[in-house]
């Protein structure tokens, strides 16, 4: 009797697939796992749900973009061997920086990461793993994280119209941080009494850096919310307009702020012009493991050690950073003590004004040079990640974790995805051996027939020295973010053809990261 979906195409061409063991399979095939407390739930990609799905055009929530190639199987020895090589000698040496892509993009991908997919894995696990992917939300760049069910399914997230109004009103709720010394401001996430954030996705207040990237683009929908309201004609709801808009600008910095900085030139363009090859699908995106669990990966190899958070917390080392959050660290409202604690053992009613973001040290704003103050640049995507990723809470690396999920759900090695691709210049077994990380991927065996996730920071690292990604990981990151907003029937894709950035920006017709940091006009709350 037939197993699989894909089994019962097979047995049952050309005839229709009975209409109750479809139903059956399919609610098999989504059912949704549940565990209060730690643990994991929601949907999962596993080996056998995947391979029920491959061949399927449109798979679900996730699947395959290469499901008939053969899965790479690696010893958990070898995968260790090749991880221990993949540790950053100096996380200081500027000779590892990227200076194409300033540091805040870093977690800006990370915000981006959880607005398309979803994550319920224990704390414990997914903490400093800032692109870690195992289960998915709905795939499409629409800032759900932001904007939750709305105004009516999730009224907690929404500011009142007045002081005096019951109803919310088109705004943003922001939250007011706790005073450490250097004023009062609004700079921080809204939180519940016992400090967690009041927001579309909880895991946007893991660490500072994402939280604040969450905080920006709150006010930016307020920024544009007042923008409208005191238009010569305002929409008649300042909210929907202002939604649409955000979102459109969004989605124009994902593609091309983004992942234009990450790719090779001219890739985004061509799949906009000539459509995508590989990620293919009818109608419903999916979640494909070779992104989710291989090239979207790329992000861990461009964290930094240490940043200059302001001109008062000067440089922070990435452990700090999840200790000003309310999901990972210390920030627990009505439950700090008083005086508060400092570090190590934090504990504040909300982020203090001392942990304020100075964006123009996470983002080149082009604005006049201030003494003491430089843009940071994330570090090179290379093999190569900060100590820090090596010592996770649970005694386990990044790297071995990365590539041990690889094998899980069983992902093909690099070198099988460039044939599949037929890409000209796939590194040869002699580049791959290359470099002290390279020699260890040699003596294992590794350097024939290579993890997927290490192929394509090598690729990026021998083909432009760091600082984009080589051929297959740019298809793979491009077409895959082509195809989320294509996907989108809500995006400006769809809705308006050839629509280019309204709001003002640098270049008319354009908007970057830069151009949203500048419209909402906070650029460093602290001075």
């Amino acid at each position: 009797m037939p197993q699989t979906l894909e089994d019962v195409k097979k047995a049952t061409e050309p005839k229709h697939v009975p209409k109750a063991l479809l139903q059956t399979l399919t609610a098999a095939s989504n059912t949704v796992k549940v565990s209060p407390g730690h643990g994991k739930a929601g949907r999962q990609p596993n080996r056998h749900l995947l391979d029920t799905l491959s061949g399927n055009r449109d798979p679900g929530m996730f699947g395959n973009m290469f499901p008939k190639l053969a899965p790479l199987d690696v010893p958990d020895a070898k995968l260790q061997a090749l991880a221990d090589a993949m540790m950053e000698a100096s996380g200081g040496d500027p000779s590892g920086d990227n200076p194409n892509i300033p540091a805040g993009f870093t977690f800006l991908g990370q915000f981006i990461d959880h607005d398309i997919t979803l994550d319920l894995t224990s704390l414990a696990e997914k903490q400093k793993d800032p692109l870690g992917i195992e289960n998915f939300r709905t795939p499409a760049l629409d800032l759900d994280c932001v904007y939750g069910l709305g105004p009516d399914g999730s009224p907690h997230l929404y500011a009142r119209g007045s002081s005096s109004d019951r109803k919310h009103g088109p705004k943003l709720l922001i939250g007011r941080n706790f005073d450490s010394g250097e004023g009062a401001f609004r700079n921080d996430l809204p939180r519940s009494p016992e400090g967690f954030a009041l927001i579309g996705d909880h895991r946007n207040d893991e660490n500072l850096l994402v939280a604040q990237t969450h905080l920006l683009f709150l006010k930016f929908h307020n920024a544009v919310c007042d923008r409208l309201a005191k238009s010569t004609n305002p929409p008649p709801d300042v909210f929907s307009e202002a939604r649409r808009l955000t979102s459109w600008h969004f989605q124009w910095i994902v593609l091309h702020d983004w992942v234009e900085r990450l790719t090779e030139p001219g890739i985004v363009a061509k799949i906009l012009h000539d459509g995508r090859k590989f990620y293919r699908f009818r109608r419903t995106p999916f979640m494909p493991i070779e992104f989710s669990a291989a090239a979207y990966r790329l992000g861990h190899s461009m964290v930094r050690q240490f940043y200059n958070v302001n001109r008062v917390a000067g440089p922070t080392d990435f452990k700090t950073l999840f200790e000003y959050s309310g999901l990972s660290g210390g920030i627990v409202g009505d439950l700090a003590p008083t005086p508060p604690l400092d570090p190590p053992a934090t504990a504040y009613a909300s982020v203090p004004s001392k942990m304020i973001l100075d964006w123009r040290r996470f983002y080149d704003l082009d604005l006049p040079p201030q003494p003491g103050v430089a843009t940071a640049a994330s570090r090179r995507l290379d093999p190569f990640l900060a100590k820090e990723l090596h010592m996770l809470p649970d005694g386990t690396s990044l790297p071995f974790r990365n590539m041990k999920r690889g094998v899980n759900l069983g992902l093909p090695s690099g070198q099988d995805v460039a044939a599949a691709m037929k890409v000209k210049n796939p590194l040869t077994h002699d580049e791959i051996a290359s470099g002290p990380d390279g020699a260890v991927a040699k003596a294992q065996g590794l350097h024939k027939a290579t993890p997927l996730w290490y192929y394509i920071l090598k690729e990026a690292h021998v083909r432009h020295a760091g600082l984009r990604l080589g051929p297959v990981g740019s298809t793979i990151i491009a077409e895959v973010f082509v195809g989320l907003v294509h996907g989108d029937q809500q995006s400006y894709l769809w809705q308006r053809k050839n629509w280019k950035p309204e709001l003002p920006s640098k270049t008319a017709g354009e908007f970057t990261m830069a151009d949203m940091i500048r419209f909402v006009d906070d650029v460093n709350p602290l001075g």
